[in-house]
């Protein structure tokens, strides 16, 4: 999914610049705008194959984008099950 699918589901959805590949759909919950959902292993490795190392990744996702509330309709991230 990229950035231009989300923006004709909702246009005012938050995306993460450079991540539209890591975007796996849209949720919502009861009394919260719709928001983006990226799939967290692909924004790692993502991270990773532009020259971070694993903890650097982690560190870079945890300051610059878990850490980002930028309202309702914040991205979420998801970790997929086995």
């Amino acid at each position: 999914m990229n950035s231009s699918i989300i923006a004709k589901i909702h246009p005012d959805l938050i995306v993460i610049d450079g991540f539209d590949d890591c975007i796996v759909g849209t949720a919502e919950r009861f009394g919260s705008e719709l928001f983006a959902v990226y799939d967290l292993n692909k924004i790692l490795a993502k991270l990773e194959s532009q020259g971070m190392t694993d903890d650097e990744a982690m560190d870079f996702y945890v300051q610059n984008q878990l850490g980002s509330y930028l309202g309702d309709r914040t991205p979420a991230f998801m970790i997929p099950l086995p």
